[in-house]
């Protein structure tokens, strides 16, 4: 049996990120792969391909609407084949390259099924048959997530977002289960084609985790553009009918059914942890997912973790840094180093629906939970000047800050390009930027970004006050 330093599970964007930190640090490095296409979630199901259907989404909504600009554009169409082909082409490419990297020599790269058969030893059940036994000194669990089909009666008959990915005919309607960013962004993307789209949510809020004024801003943008968004329902079952499918639901005081050719399950993921024999290797876990600390670090100390199997964040940015934590960590454990922690502190999120949401830092809620003394300020793209050029005035952006240092903590945003200005606050918080630092900044005219600069401003009044008051009573 060959013997590896650091052995990665799963080559996504965690797991590739965890390969080639811990080959540049010089541990003699594996990475197994067991899916049937090589690229991991982002590439091949995920954020990619996504964000590619929607592009097309969006520069239809655009000749949907240029009549407001003096413009007119007749007998608009698009061609969902034409669509899906864009989008498999760009995704083979992507994926290509990331077998190129995995393929290119500066580890080994085995294509199988892992399984632990102890803390420090793997069986590969690899895809051309046959098995393969090494050993290791540690490792990092990099396996990802798949759909989660709760019990609901009908749930089979529901499609996934993996199917939607490939549909090349736009329903005439559809019925989204669930809240969260893939179902927001596929029922905007169904939308903008055509489709009549119901929202079913089981929180009394969209975007569980966000503060409710930022979720209520997209849901109430959302009900203009004519999506039904319905919270606080409770899914009773789904069965066929005559149009495809009737979805049964609880809301308000009675039982209501709505009616679609199909209904996208979009009721969020699970770790992918089945088979990998995790109870052999002594990692423990929470539920379905694998427990680990600030380190990556799992129940067993030579074995970390990165990812969605181990969470707390499901976003791919997040699991790249993850898996470069984990290698640094499994560096310093072989080499007798100091170990690194992550650090959230700069939690960044987006929604690439229109209009768009964004997030970093700690949401307002978050801060309030844990005791800290918050001021917050928001600013309405309304009454911005870009924003009214653009037609695009839905949403807001929001700053939360220390009371009493004036410390930006969090910010978010719901309106045009969130995704893009949201990296303001994000650098803004990375050098531990205050409110009245902000607002110092220059800021082109006219642009998005100037946004900030509202907030900014009344949230450094407020603290300035807020500390001249202070003073005042301890004189």
């Amino acid at each position: 049996m060959k013997e590896y330093d650091f052995v990665v599970i799963g080559g996504g964007s965690g797991g590739y990120a965890a390969a080639r930190t811990a080959s540049s640090l010089g541990l003699s490095t594996a990475v197994i792969e067991g899916g049937k296409d090589v690229g991991g979630l982002c590439i091949l199901r995920g954020c990619m391909p996504s964000k590619t259907l929607i592009e097309s989404a969006n520069r239809y909504r655009i000749l949907r609407h240029v009549t407001e600009f003096g413009l007119s554009a007749e007998k608009i169409a698009f061609d969902a084949e034409q669509i899906i082909a864009r989008k498999r082409r760009l995704i083979a490419e992507f994926a290509d390259y990331r077998k190129e990297q995995l393929e290119g020599g500066r580890f080994d790269f085995i294509r199988g099924r892992a399984e632990f058969l102890d803390p420090y030893s793997l069986r590969i059940h690899l895809q051309g048959g046959g098995e393969q036994l090494l050993t290791l000194r540690s490792a990092c669990i990099a396996t990802g997530s798949v759909i989660n089909s709760p019990s609901i009666p009908g749930i089979e008959l529901c499609c996934s977002s993996d199917d939607l990915l490939e549909l090349s005919r736009i329903p005439a309607a559809t019925v989204v289960l669930g809240g969260g960013p893939v179902a927001l962004e596929m029922a905007h993307y169904l939308e903008s084609l055509g489709s009549k789209v119901t929202i079913l949510q089981r929180n009394t809020q969209i975007l569980t985790g966000s503060d409710r004024d930022v979720a209520d801003a997209l849901a109430d943008a959302f009900r203009r553009r004519g999506i039904e968004v319905l919270c606080g329902t409770r899914l009773l079952r789904i069965d066929k009918s005559e149009e495809g499918r009737s979805v049964y639901f609880e809301h308000g005081n009675g039982e209501q059914c709505v009616e679609a050719e199909i209904v996208l399950n979009a009721l969020g993921r699970r770790p992918s942890i089945q088979g990998l024999g995790l109870e052999k290797a002594g990692v423990a876990l929470q539920g379905n997912t694998i427990c680990t600390d600030l380190e990556q670090r799992t129940t067993a100390s030579h074995l970390f973790a990165a990812g969605d199997c181990c969470g707390p964040y499901e976003v791919v940015h997040i699991a790249i840094v993850q898996g470069e934590t984990a290698a640094k960590n499994a560096a310093a454990l072989l080499k007798g180093r100091g170990a690194v922690a992550m650090d959230y502190r700069l939690k960044l999120f987006a929604s690439f629906t229109e209009p768009q949401m964004a997030s970093c830092g700690m949401t307002e809620q978050e801060a309030r939970e844990v005791g800290i003394d918050v001021l917050t300020a928001e600013y309405p793209f309304a009454d911005h000047g870009k924003s009214l050029v653009k037609g695009e005035t839905d949403g807001f952006v929001k700053l939360v800050a220390e009371a009493k240092s004036g410390r930006i903590l969090g910010g978010a945003v719901v309106g045009p390009e969130a995704s893009e200005i949201i990296h303001e606050i994000v650098v803004a918080m990375a050098f531990h930027a205050t409110v009245a630092e902000l607002a110092l900044i220059p800021h082109y005219h006219p642009t998005l970004s100037e946004i900030w600069t509202y907030p900014a401003e009344e949230l450094a009044e407020k603290v300035k006050s807020k500390n001249e008051e202070s003073r005042s009573e301890t004189q």
